[in-house]
Order: structure tokens, then C-alpha cells, then sequence
């Protein structure tokens, strides 16, 4: 018997991620438990042409996993195993569904770890985050998800098995499958077991965070500090109005006078050393204040390191509360990252929206939340898509991407045609078709 439901609470509960207020009722959703109940799933769909949406922690903010044209959701909360933590080899072998919190902690417990950091750590899932080659705070040190993937167990869409990679650092041996299925958003094979590679666990951390007199200057201080040979594990941004949001949601002022200037950089550094750690703060500080830094803050217990995270970490979730809004994921090169700063505001001012923006800096990833407010239906459907192209426009004209860490989906697959040729574009579908040849995979993301 299939692990299949279909009651309207479940399907409900199925039918929606983090992406806005979209929903989409799914025909089922299947809940496998092992693999060998996920592939008999895909195999009993596929042979009757049932499409199929991998879901993972929904916690996507780009429609991923939104079943679009109905069919059967298929969650693998269930697989949820920590296979193997190896202390020797440094890597960990996990299910799709385990929590990426879950990891961290396992793994920490040993002296190792983990990197890759998403906001929604403590909901977001292993496989969702390599089929969206997840980001977070720690990229600008360490990379995103993709780094960390060796190997991959998965299933085509039709249950067969195909394994990519290896078990080693190294590996020079024919097509990448695995970076392909990294980031392929579920689109072409559902992904059920990983090996990733781990680090040492670096032994000290410092945190700080400056308020800059303006939102420019905090946002130009990160090339200052990186030109100088300074590499942070991470480097936010928080504009003024984003401090308000998660103020106003957490209840409380976790640093007083944040709310008073224009914009907040949080950076953290990690090593071996702490005399080295000691040094990197002071040149850091000596740059943010020579950029336009006003006031600081400076953890160096856990207790306060986490005091100064809490308010970046909520950021997410508290714009979401506040009501409707798109947030819409880019990256550019850093040094435009003040133009890009002053573009989204000055499309506010021409379409008539109010945003609010924070972000990973460190490797020019800006998260830019356009709030509804009292937007009527007609600027809403037709006007903010409208900047939203023009700040795509900009974002690819200056090297970057229309798309960071969230992915594309199916909020933002109208866009593809700013960044990507139709040579690119056809190439992609016909990868598509090798891999789902009849579409069922995930149907309706990515492509416009």
C-alpha cells in the first residue's frame, strides 16, 4: 500500500510554502518513510502520468514546491536519518528530510562542521536546501550548499535510482551530475541521501555590529573590509526600517539607538586564534568607522553573540507578518551594492512602494521585501511587476543575478529571459527532457 492521503486538512496544509500568499491544492500527498517506499511512489505516478512536487520544510520563498498543476506532493519530512557523521574522512551521510539545524548540532557535538547557515535553519530541510543550492549568513566565507555536496542519492522521476559523485574531495570523472542536481529545484530528480563534506569546527567567534550614519555608506564599507584582507564568516545588512520590523515583532530593543541610524552591518569572524580573531576586530572596526560607522556593539560570549543575531534572524518572518509583500532575492558584484541600494529606492519613489531591505552583503546578496501596504490591485498585479523588471534589469546589466540563494521557481520564472538567452534556455529545457521526458517532475518552475 502507497503512503498516500488525500483528506482536505492534509492537502491544505501541503498546499503552500513561505512564497508570499500563493496556494495551490495538491490531488494527494505522499508521506514515504524509506526509499524504497519513495520509489514506488514515483514509479506508481509516473506510469499514470501523476505529477510529482518534492517538498521538503516549505519554507521556499519562491513558489518551489507549489503544486501549480495539481498532482501528488510528495514531503520527505520522513526520511529524516542521520546516517553516518565521519570523523575521519570528515563527511556526513543524511536523508533529504533532516533538519539543517538538526545537522549543525550533530555534527558540532563531534568538533566538526557544517557551514551553509539558512535563516530558516531551524525548519528548512538538507534536501531542500541542495535543491535550491541554499545560501545564509556564512557564504561569504564558506560558500553556499553546492561546496559542501559530494554526492547524491536520488530517484528519476519514473523510480529509477541514480547515484552521482563520491565519497571524496577530489573527483574529475566524467559529467557533474551532482552540481547539476544542485539547484535543479526538484525539477529533475527527487533527491533522498547526501554526502557532504565537513569541516573542523573553528574553535572561537567573535561578533560585532556597527550603525552607519546612512544605509549607502553600511552597504560600501563591505568592499572597504574585504579589499584589506579581511575575510568575515559573515557580513548583514540591515537597513533602518528593517531594524523597525524586527523590533516592532520581537518586542523588544535588543540594541539601543539601532533604530536611530541609517543601516547595520553584522559582521562575525571565526578561526583558531583568539589573538587573531582580536586583530582582525580592530582592523574591521578601524574600516567601519573610517566608512561612516557611528556606533558599535561587540559580543564575545554566546549568550551576547546570540543577542546580536536574533534581531538579523527574525528579519524573514517579520516582514512576513507585517502582511503582503514579494521579496525579491538579488545579487551583484559587491562594489554595486550602493547602486543598487539607491535603484530600489528610487523604483520605490516611480511605482509608488515602500521596501524594506536587508541581506548577505558579504557576497552581494540583497533581499529587497516591497510591501503592499496600501497598494490597490491594479499597482499590485501590474505596476510592482513592472519595477520588478527594472530592478532585474539592473541587477543582470551590472554581473549580477536575478536570483541569490531562493531560487527561481515559479514566482520568478517570467524573468528568466533577462538573464539567460534563448540558447541557454533551450539548452536547459532539453536537459529537462532527458531527465523527464513526459514533464511530471515538478511541473511548472524555472521555465517561463
Amino acid at each position: 500500500m502507497l503512503p498516500v492521503e488525500t483528506s482536505l486538512e492534509l492537502r491544505e496544509k501541503y498546499s503552500h510554502d513561505w512564497t508570499e500568499d500563493l496556494r495551490f491544492l495538491p490531488d494527494a500527498v505522499a508521506l514515504p518513510s524509506t526509499s524504497e517506499e519513495l520509489q514506488k511512489v514515483l514509479a506508481y505516478a509516473y506510469e499514470r502520468d501523476i505529477p510529482i512536487i518534492p517538498s521538503g520544510g516549505r519554507t521556499g520563498l519562491s513558489g518551489g514546491m507549489l503544486p501549480v498543476y495539481g498532482g501528488w506532493v510528495v514531503s520527505l519530512e520522513k526520511l529524516n536519518r542521520l546516517r553516518r557523521i565521519d570523523t575521519q574522512n570528515l563527511l556526513a551521510v543524511v536523508e533529504a528530510g533532516v533538519i539543517t539545524q538538526t545537522l549543525h548540532e550533530a555534527v558540532e557535538a563531534v568538533g566538526l562542521f557544517y557551514p551553509p547557515d539558512p535563516s530558516s535553519r531551524g525548519s528548512c530541510t538538507i534536501g531542500g536546501n541542495i535543491a535550491h543550492n541554499a545560501g545564509g549568513v556564512r557564504a561569504v566565507k564558506y560558500g553556499t550548499t553546492r561546496e559542501y555536496v559530494l554526492g547524491l542519492e536520488a530517484f528519476l522521476p519514473d523510480g529509477r535510482p541514480l547515484r552521482t559523485g563520491s565519497a571524496t574531495v577530489k573527483n574529475s570523472t566524467g559529467y557533474n551530475l551532482t552540481q547539476l542536481l544542485v539547484g535543479s529545484e526538484g525539477t529533475l530528480a527527487v533527491i533522498h541521501t547526501a554526502t557532504l563534506k565537513l569541516l573542523p569546527k573553528p574553535r572561537h567567534v567573535r561578533t560585532l555590529l556597527y550603525g552607519f550614519s546612512d544605509a549607502r555608506a553600511a552597504v560600501a564599507a563591505v568592499v572597504e573590509i574585504l579589499q584589506n584582507g579581511i575575510l568575515p564568516t559573515a557580513i548583514e545588512f540591515m537597513e533602518r526600517d528593517a531594524v523597525l520590523f524586527g523590533q516592532a515583532y520581537l518586542g523588544e530593543k535588543l540594541y539601543p539607538g539601532a533604530e536611530e541610524v541609517g543601516g547595520l552591518l553584522l559582521i562575525e569572524v571565526d578561526g583558531t586564534y583568539p589573538e587573531t580573531l582580536e586583530a582582525e576586530c580592530a582592523e574591521i572596526e578601524k574600516y567601519a568607522f573610517a566608512g561612516g560607522a557611528v556606533r558599535s556593539w561587540y559580543a564575545q560570549t554566546a549568550d551576547e553573540r546570540e543577542r546580536l543575531w536574533k534581531l538579523r534572524r527574525c528579519l524573514g518572518v517579520a516582514v512576513k507578518s507585517s502582511g503582503p509583500y514579494k521579496e525579491e532575492d538579488t545579487v551583484v558584484p559587491r562594489a554595486v551594492l550602493p547602486e543598487l541600494l539607491e535603484k530600489v529606492k528610487a523604483l520605490g519613489r516611480q511605482y509608488g512602494f515602500r521596501s524594506v531591505c536587508y541581506g548577505h552583503v558579504g557576497d552581494g546578496n540583497l533581499h529587497v521585501n516591497i510591501l503592499r501596504d496600501g497598494l490597490d490591485d491594479r499597482a499590485w498585479r501590474e505596476e510592482v511587476p513592472k519595477a520588478v523588471e527594472e530592478l532585474f534589469r539592473f541587477v543582470v546589466a551590472n554581473g549580477g543575478a536575478i536570483s541569490g540563494e531562493h531560487g527561481i521557481g515559479w514566482v520568478q520564472r517570467r524573468y528568466m529571459p533577462i538573464q539567460f538567452d534563448p540558447v541557454q534556455l533551450t539548452l536547459m529545457r532539453e536537459l529537462k527532457r532527458v531527465f523527464d521526458p513526459k514533464g511530471l517532475l515538478n511541473p511548472g518552475k524555472i521555465f517561463p
